[in-house]
């Protein structure tokens, strides 16, 4: 049994001892932290909080304990039911709250399940907060409400129909483009709440077959739902058919965008933001973010258009401080988060769809020809173990020393930034290793470094 406390919120397995796993204790002791924070550390004069959930087996049983314990707390809540991430996020502006909570382990198997908090514009908690939340919760700093100023329950489950709503609004989708081209569109949710919120986007953009794969939204995951390649042979079996023009997979929380080809290869989660901030800064030009892992193609791509890109620390909540701070117009991170301001700021697969869609439609290629317009770049993933009695952030340190003479970025661990290539060696919150960035123009130079840089590492060691 694992419970993990962190910047991305509570996430744990189901079931077991308290502090061990995500136990009906746990669950009320953080939302009760987190009500006490919003209480103490929110502006609003707002007594709601917005709660959302993806399908997953346990979710309705941590959405009641949620909703029980926030009006337990005096707080009112506006339950939206099966929901998105990016979904619940707009509700929280859309009901002018204080705050909200989404329940959701992203990818995580579905014996997980997670608590992501919310601020009072609808964006995660930065780590400064989190942390604050999670001290009020190890010292079990609050107090209920009396039974004269407990909170409401009120429901409401139209928040996924105002999403689209939005999406459909924004400048850049055309609706137009994408019902002439007539496209064929497959659709793997991994039965949770994409399945029911991108057939519906898809429907409203005028795409009129759509084959749907792991679309129902019953919490009992037809693959392992992280979607990368090695749990996508579905969907890619079936592109390879030739029954669709263009594959969408979405997580169960419907954050991350992965693009199946028309041949059935991967357009890789990498190159979702690419080929959206490429369409985007075709007609807005601006800054773009990613994170320091992300690839380097999105650098390339906004120096193409004239443009200036940055790179900030791991972390969704990172990456938006630092769009806000540049006036980004588009951003998001290299696994398939696309963040694109004018709707709001957060990771939003639906938007993605939409404007990968539109750029499809208005380009007259096929989804394999755009792809080899874009720079080509490969990431390799790897990771040193060491032993837990090792300094790892003296480790780092000597890293840093060891390429003193590169280009260095040191805000999240350290990147080392080569001509052609970089590797980004970063330590985990949750255990004693170092993981492994590399990135090049082909899969194999990228691995050769993973493992030439950890050699020196272990040397240093």
């Amino acid at each position: 049994m694992s419970l993990i406390k962190s910047i991305s919120g509570i996430r744990g397995t189901i079931g077991g001892p308290v502090g061990e796993g995500l136990t009906p204790l746990d669950i009320v002791k953080f939302t009760s932290a987190y009500a006490t924070f919003i209480r103490r550390e929110s502006q609003k004069k707002s007594n709601v909080i917005v709660v959302g959930r993806d399908a997953r087996l346990s979710g309705r049983m941590v959405l009641n304990m949620v909703v029980g314990t926030l009006t337990g707390m005096g707080f009112d809540v506006v339950n939206i039911g099966l929901a998105t991430t990016p979904t619940t996020e707009l509700a929280v502006v859309g009901e002018d709250a204080c705050g909200g909570i989404i329940i959701t382990a992203s990818h995580n198997p579905k014996q997980w399940n997670a608590l992501k908090l919310l601020n009072e514009r609808g964006e995660f908690l930065t780590d400064a907060q989190g942390k604050e939340v999670l001290r009020i919760a190890e010292a079990e700093d609050f107090d209920y409400a009396d039974v004269e100023h407990l909170g409401r329950e009120q429901k409401n489950y139209t928040y996924l129909r105002r999403h689209i709503d939005a999406v459909l609004a924004l400048p850049l989708v055309d609706v137009e483009a994408i019902r002439r081209a007539d496209f064929t569109v497959a659709v793997d949710a991994v039965n949770s709440v994409g399945g029911v919120a991108i057939p519906k986007l898809l429907e409203a953009l005028g795409v009129k077959q759509i084959e749907k794969l792991y679309c129902d939204p019953t919490g009992n995951f037809g693959h392992t739902p992280e979607p990368i390649p090695e749990n996508l042979t579905g969907i890619s079996r079936f592109m390879k058919q030739g029954k669709a023009d263009v594959g969408f997979v979405v997580d169960p929380d419907v954050d991350r965008l992965a693009i199946v080809m028309e041949n059935g290869e991967f357009f890789v989660e990498e190159y979702t933001l690419v080929a959206v901030a490429d369409y985007v800064l075709n007609h807005t030009p601006g800054a773009t973010v990613s994170n320091l892992s992300s690839s380097r193609a999105l650098r390339d791509v906004t120096e193409a258009h004239g443009c200036s890109y940055t790179a900030a620390a791991v972390g969704e909540v990172n990456v938006t401080t630092e769009m806000r701070r540049t006036g980004a117009v588009i951003g998001g991170e290299g696994n398939g988060g696309v963040i694109y301001p004018e709707l709001h700021y957060g990771r939003d697969a639906l938007v993605g769809v939409a404007l990968f869609l539109s750029l499809l439609a208005r380009s007259g290629k096929k989804v394999s020809e755009l792809k080899a317009t874009y720079p080509q770049y490969s990431i390799a993933k790897t990771k040193l173990e060491l032993n837990p009695s090792m300094d790892v952030d003296a480790i780092l340190k000597a890293v840093e020393k060891h390429y003193a003479n590169e280009r260095l970025t040191t805000i999240d661990g350290v990147k080392i930034d080569f001509d052609d290539s970089w590797v980004h060696l970063r330590k985990s919150n949750t255990e004693p290793i170092i993981r492994i960035y590399s990135e090049a123009h082909t899969m194999q130079r990228a691995e050769e470094l993973g493992e030439e840089v950890k050699k020196i590492v272990l040397s240093l060691c």
